[in-house]
């Protein structure tokens, strides 16, 4: 039993890992999950309560980090809340629009139809668009960087 639960929690790691770049996923929370279901199976001997702790941690990190780079990334950038809002849209319709490019090419887009919402100049609007954009790709590596941490810890925990 050992076994199959340390290589459960590996293979669904590596899974969150790749699914940290789908926006509608909360691969921090799958993490923490798979490495409960772990000890469940294991009876709760191999993760500490310290792990326990900077998992819990890593993971609320890991939901806050993308909104917050967002939102930097934006007024960096001079972008508005609008801005923030249609990238964060355009994300999410990214998931069905040219998949996998998609994820990619309609946040620029969503961004920039919100800073014309808002009201800005075309030339703004780009920049404020740009500056979401860049924000949200630095939120997801940031998000990239935590989840390959929390699987790290359990892996030096359960091996």
């Amino acid at each position: 039993m050992n076994a199959f639960a340390d290589w459960l929690f590996v293979a669904v790691w590596l899974v969150a890992l790749v699914a940290t770049f789908i926006p509608v996923v909360p691969a921090g929370f799958v993490i923490i999950g798979v490495a409960l279901l772990h000890e469940l199976l294991l009876g709760f001997r191999e993760i500490t309560i310290p792990v326990w702790i900077v998992l819990g941690f890593l993971t609320v990190l890991s939901s806050l980090v993308d909104n917050i780079a967002g939102a930097i990334g934006a007024r960096r950038y001079g972008g508005s809340r609008q801005g923030v809002w249609g990238a964060f849209i355009g994300g999410l319709l990214g998931l069905f629009v040219l998949p996998p490019l998609g994820l990619f090419l309609m946040p620029f887009v969503g961004a920039y139809v919100g800073e014309l919402v808002a009201g800005r100049s075309i030339q703004e609007a780009l920049r404020g668009a740009w500056g979401a954009v860049v924000g949200l790709l630095g939120g997801l590596a940031g998000k990239f960087l935590i989840h390959l941490l929390m699987g790290i810890l359990v892996i030096q925990a359960i091996f």
